[in-house]
């Protein structure tokens, strides 16, 4: 198996479809949350609505800079969350975030070993690889949050 379907793989674990490291993932932990529950606020957390557009920001900036040879995403902006005033909205907000989750596995299982040691579009970010796996660490992260949050809020 090329390493980069093993990578794409465990994205889709921590995304889409796993239970092996977390016994959940993204998509099961969303879809069990109401679009009332996703922006209750608990005090200084973000809520689940903010983790949400926060990783699809960066999943969606990352598979444009992949696709685009160009990184246009910026932290100051990835919490910019826009308004979810009903279940429509909520329910875009996950469909993107699905959508992205799989075309950003999809495009990583297309790299090449080779491009996996590849500078990731200037050499002070690292390699591919590295970026890759930062992902992966960081959607495992904010998983744990939103999965917290939820059972904090179970009985809203």
């Amino acid at each position: 198996m090329k390493q980069s379907t093993g990578i794409a793989n465990r994205l889709r674990e921590v995304l889409l479809n796993g239970h092996w490291i977390a016994n959940t993932n993204c998509k099961e932990q969303l879809q069990l949350i109401t679009w009332q529950q996703a922006i209750h606020k608990i005090g200084n957390l973000n809520t689940i609505a903010a983790l949400t557009f926060h990783l699809n920001y960066y999943l969606s900036g990352v598979l444009q800079a992949f696709n685009t040879g160009k990184l246009e995403i910026k932290d100051q902006y990835s919490f910019d969350l826009p308004p979810v005033e009903n279940e429509a909205d909520w329910q875009k907000l996950t469909d993107d975030f699905m959508r992205n989750a799989e075309m950003f596995a999809a495009k990583v299982e297309e790299i090449s070993d080779e491009q996996l040691q590849e500078a990731f579009i200037d050499e002070k970010y690292g390699t591919n690889l590295r970026n890759i796996e930062g992902m992966i660490e960081h959607c495992y992260y904010h998983l744990g949050q939103i999965s917290l949050i939820r059972k904090l809020i179970t009985n809203i």
